[in-house]
């Protein structure tokens, strides 16, 4: 049986199931494992010797957490990761993932967006963990200037569960902003949508995604047989002992 693509309802059910008495998973241990898998997949794309420098891109909720773990486990495996949160997050363990970072000396750069020229000159890779599956247009301020920027970069995206901006259904969409005067407008004349070069899904994989035509991972080797069993994933198996696993590419699909 081929493997399940997740609409965001499903998507949203395994979540809580995970969480809740029965799944006996905690947020913070979702997000290490997650977090985990996204470091690796760098790490197994991009060598530490020429892709040294990464810049860690997270946004305000959970997929910004599973950022924040791994520029903590990149910084492990020798890479220098830089975050860059445009809109931090309030919980406290997002607080707690920053502080954890910060101990370890890995910079944060300030809220206003750099510039196109710093991202390229500074930066080898970027990991985007800013939207997960939850997020709905039109994209806000200040993240309606950080994706054009990154695009423009021309530098190499990872993108985390689903590209930032990707209906999680739909895929790829023209992404739009709200003007002062409140009507919805394009971006950027030159700017679409993201197009990351490498993908890590979390759990098993969007329905948005099914088109990607880069180098897709998937990790998530957590969850409990019953849970796969029940929801019908017929996930891969894993290799050794590792926590993600690199998935078929697509025959045809987003250009990359």
């Amino acid at each position: 049986m081929s493997l399940r693509y997740l609409s965001a309802r499903l998507a949203q059910q395994i979540d809580e199931e995970l969480m809740n008495v029965a799944g006996a998973f905690s947020i913070d241990q979702l997000m290490e494992l997650a977090g985990l898998a996204c470091a690796q997949t760098v790490a197994s794309v991009y060598d530490v010797k020429k892709y040294n420098r990464v810049l860690v891109c997270c946004g305000p909720g959970n997929q910004g957490g599973d950022g924040l773990v791994a520029a903590r486990h990149l910084s492990m495996f020798g890479y220098r990761p830089t975050l860059y949160m445009p809109k931090p997050g309030s919980k406290e363990i997002y607080q707690r993932l920053h502080t954890q970072c910060n101990n370890l000396s890995i910079p944060t750069l300030p809220i206003s967006p750099p510039s196109v020229t710093e991202v390229k000159s500074s930066y080898d890779v970027i990991l985007d963990a800013i939207f997960g599956f939850s997020f709905h247009p039109p994209v806000r301020s200040p993240f309606d200037t950080v994706l054009p920027i990154l695009s423009a970069s021309g530098l190499p995206i990872v993108s985390v569960d689903i590209p930032s901006g990707w209906d999680v259904e739909k895929g790829p969409i023209e992404l739009t902003k709200k003007s002062e005067e409140g009507t919805e407008q394009k971006l950027d004349s030159s700017f679409k949508w993201l197009e990351p070069d490498v993908l890590i899904s979390l759990t098993a994989p969007k329905e948005g995604v099914r088109t990607f035509a880069g180098r897709h991972f998937l990790g998530g080797r957590f969850i409990p047989w019953k849970m796969q069993e029940k929801f019908e994933l017929n996930l891969p198996s894993y290799p050794g002992s590792e926590q993600i696993v690199e998935l078929p590419q697509a025959s045809s699909g987003q250009k990359l």
